[in-house]
């Protein structure tokens, strides 16, 4: 089966994939590739092993993570939406001419912000698939 956004053996998570004109992703369209690929993020066997502790050091750490997660992602959908400018700019002056042997940096900025916010949801769809546990030393009003 062929990745529904790729341009020849390329995807949106490389270089030339953005070299080749292919389309740039919203971060929706990210976050729904992660979830339907099942990836669970580079930080999967950091998040299983803390939502396996026992409370309250269980659901203090998951929510530090989660907060850094969220930090991370807006700072990554920030510059993603800036190396996509750069990107438009680029296409528009390289308009015409012939695909070059290699990528330009844009390219290279694109797939790597594509790759965070990619690694970003899968964290976040991962902390929102562990169930909560109620924890008994903690009571808020």
């Amino acid at each position: 089966m062929t990745h529904p956004y790729s341009v020849g053996p390329y995807t949106p998570g490389h270089p030339w994939y953005y070299l080749l004109g292919g389309e740039v992703l919203s971060p929706k369209v990210i976050r729904f590739e992660a979830k339907l690929n099942g990836y669970q993020g580079y930080r999967a066997n950091e998040i299983l092993a803390i939502a396996a502790l026992a409370e309250p050091q269980r659901t203090r750490r998951l929510r530090q993570i989660r907060e850094e997660v969220l930090l991370t992602l807006r700072a990554d959908i920030s510059r993603y939406r800036e190396v996509v400018r750069e990107l438009h700019r680029h296409r528009k002056e390289t308009e015409g001419r012939s695909v070059p042997s290699c990528s330009a940096p844009v390219h290279t900025s694109v797939s790597l912000k594509h790759n965070h916010i990619y690694n970003d949801f899968a964290h976040l769809l991962l902390l929102d698939s562990i169930p909560e546990q109620i924890d008994l030393f903690h009571y808020e009003d």
